[in-house]
């Protein structure tokens, strides 16, 4: 698949998660969360410590995850990248994008290994999706 095709597989999902989503708007984990409903996407934040970030539902763990979930898009160190993903393959999430930074060669890997659709080239989904910050 073009990377083209990939990002297209990740944005069909019904709906989104964030790994890394923050309370704090000058995070990329809440700037990626805001992209996601700019655009009309049902986005679900994970993080550990907040039920709600920018009107959005938050959960404790990818495993909280609901079912219709099949897109995560993540915004951790590398070293949680690898955790995140881990819980992302048991919980069946089809679609993995590691933001830049994110990314992690073992990460990649497990993706890989695992038919995951993994974006982790350096695209970054505020650009493609064209976020403002507003």
């Amino acid at each position: 698949m073009s990377m083209n095709e990939r990002i297209g597989k990740f944005l069909a999902s019904e709906a989104f998660g964030v790994a890394g989503a923050s309370a704090n708007r000058d995070k990329y984990g809440n700037k990626v969360l805001r992209c996601l409903l700019q655009n009309g996407k049902r986005a679900i934040g994970i993080n550990p410590r907040a039920t709600e970030i920018e009107g959005a539902p938050c959960v404790v763990s990818v495993a909280d995850l609901p079912a219709d979930v099949k897109s995560l898009s993540v915004i951790t160190p590398p070293t949680i990248t690898e955790q995140v993903v881990e819980e992302a393959i048991a919980k069946g999430i089809e679609n993995i994008w590691m933001q830049p930074g994110a990314q992690s060669p073992k990460a990649i890997a497990a993706c890989e290994q695992h038919g995951v659709n993994v974006i982790a080239d350096g695209s970054c989904i505020l650009v493609v999706l064209g976020y403002h910050d507003h």
